[in-house]
């Protein structure tokens, strides 16, 4: 019995090897006639290599199919062919252009005729522009602006002698307010005990003169004095400046003194497009050296001395700058020396500055002393921008920020306010709207002038006055009495703000700096602040709009 039971035992495993050596059999068959991966994968995407876009992985699945596919279909806008306004705005035309077809089909045969037209339209109207231009300067005054300089004169004519103020010239009318509100104030710390051997260089002379009011005085002959040097002497280093968003390197001169160095980016009368927006435009070099001009013509002082120069880019920049300096020049296809420097956004070939074909154009900006001996400490401007595409600061949708300024130290007591409310007029002149910080030396305390630096992005724009940077003017409904007087003369005249800035710009190494198009804009910008003040004082006390803080 035990050995049939094995018998059986055995004939069962028998027919269960010969069935399961069938099904292999006809499985690998099967198998055999089926593509391979490697035919399945060229099917489904041929003549690429689907391993290094990630659609399969190692093993040869394709887990990231549906990722794949979703980034083809998606529409990110790159396309006007495939954004869905840009479809929907193409069926409109579709439409349109079937239902007008003979109409298309009459411009497009007289499109010719049509460019020529408006050709010599736009050249009529520069014409005209450029004429107006010129006799702008003939044509200065503002009813709105007299009204209220009669007002004033006629409720206190001590304090607002505008009669006399007329005859006298701009010059000796800076030395009587000079006389009346500048005071020089304790210098820095670090130099009081600074004689510096037998001569003083013009660069310490400068630092060394630095006061609680100004960088400078007005009659400091080591202004002209350090002008003069950084716009002649040898350049003896050159390095890259760390942090911002363009182009910026430190030059070193043979007398130890330092400048900033910013590349002319374009020519005079190139202007800021309308659509771009203040936080991506070029910083200007003619700026920089407008704004020092500026800043002195208004007796500010708060602005480095700022001078032009032409530089030798293979010589003076390429042979002292380090081995990354070095790496990032190369030649252009019309030959000039280029070279694009290291920074955060516009330092690569498409945003290179080239020479012509080795000299490039630059300004330079003297140094302040060092902040490890004269630290400086930076503040956020309260009507600084939101630098975003699709919102706005708290400032340009609700009017009540002033109020909520003067209740935050140190803008509830003391000069601050009124120094803010300066910079925006000095900004406003210029068309500069990149304001989100200012600096002030620690060593002075918050009584002190506010430093106005970087001003590379003013001068963009001569047909367009940007009311918004005067928002602490009109919110605040209160200015200086020196910085009204100084805009009030240079409205009466003589002499204009755009012919005292033709004057003392005519010195700089590589005048012209301002084509006559921005100089006449700063003519048309102090009628405006005017009448700004004007339209405060139809609703505000004039002792309440002009404050005299004696500086």
């Amino acid at each position: 019995m035990l050995a049939q039971d094995n018998t059986m035992k055995l004939r069962l495993r028998t027919a269960l090897f010969v069935c399961g050596s069938l099904s292999f059999c006809a499985i690998c068959l099967t198998l055999s006639r089926l593509p391979t991966l490697h035919d399945r994968k060229s099917s489904f995407l041929p003549n690429s290599d689907t391993r290094q876009i990630g659609v399969y992985d190692d093993n040869g699945e394709f887990p990231h199919i549906f990722t794949f596919r979703k980034r083809l279909n998606k529409s990110n806008y790159s396309s006007d062919n495939i954004s869905p306004e840009m479809a929907k705005r193409a069926l409109e035309i579709k439409s349109l252009a079937n239902d007008t077809n003979e109409d298309m089909k009459y411009q497009s045969d007289s499109v010719n005729q049509e460019v020529v037209h408006e050709t010599h339209q736009v050249h009529k109207m520069l014409n005209s522009q450029e004429s107006h231009e010129k006799n702008l300067e003939f044509n200065f005054s503002s009813s709105t602006v007299d009204l209220m300089l009669n007002k004033l004169q006629t409720s206190n004519g001590l304090k607002f002698n505008f009669e006399k103020t007329r005859l006298v010239s701009y010059t000796n009318f800076l030395k009587l307010q000079t006389h009346r509100f500048r005071r020089k104030g304790m210098g820095l710390p670090i130099y009081e005990n600074y004689n510096g051997g037998p001569q003083l260089t013009h660069w310490e002379r400068f630092h060394k003169g630095i006061h609680k009011y100004g960088l400078y005085d007005g009659l400091d002959p080591a202004v002209d004095g350090i002008l003069d040097d950084i716009a002649t002497q040898q350049i003896v280093d050159v390095e890259q400046k760390e942090g911002g968003t363009q182009l910026k390197l430190i030059m070193t001169f043979q007398d130890e003194g330092q400048a900033l160095f910013k590349p002319m980016r374009g020519p005079r009368d190139q202007e800021t497009l309308p659509d771009h927006f203040y936080f991506v435009d070029f910083e200007r070099h003619n700026s920089e050296i407008a704004a020092f001009h500026l800043d002195r013509i208004l007796a500010f002082h708060r602005v480095p001395p700022t001078v032009g120069r032409h530089i030798n880019l293979t010589g003076e920049i390429k042979r002292l700058g380090d081995t990354n300096l070095r790496k990032t020049f190369f030649l252009s296809p019309a030959n000039n020396v280029c070279f694009h420097g290291s920074c955060s956004y516009y330092c690569d070939t498409s945003h290179a500055v080239c020479g012509r074909p080795v000299l490039l154009e630059a300004s330079l900006a003297a140094f302040l002393p060092p902040e490890r001996i004269a630290p400086r400490k930076t503040w956020r401007n309260p009507w600084k921008r939101s630098y975003s595409k699709h919102r706005k600061a708290y400032w340009e949708s609700f009017s009540d920020l002033c109020e909520r300024v003067q209740e935050k130290e140190p803008y509830h007591s003391g000069r601050r306010l009124l120094d803010v409310i300066d910079m925006h007029v000095f900004d406003f002149l210029t068309g500069n709207m990149d304001r989100h910080h200012y600096e002030t030396f620690a060593d002075f305390g918050n009584e002190t002038f506010l430093l106005h630096l970087d001003n590379g992005r003013g001068f963009g724009r001569s047909d367009h006055d940007e009311i918004s940077i005067l928002s602490p003017l009109f919110q605040c409904c209160m200015i200086r009495h020196s910085t009204f007087i100084k805009l009030v003369k240079l409205y009466l005249g003589p002499e204009h703000l755009s012919s005292l800035m033709r004057q003392s710009m005519s010195r700089d190494p590589v005048t012209p700096v301002l084509v006559e198009k921005h100089l006449n804009a700063l003519d048309r910008r102090v009628i405006r602040v005017l009448k700004t003040i004007a339209e405060c004082m139809e609703s505000v006390d004039y002792t309440d709009v002009i404050v005299d803080d004696f500086f």
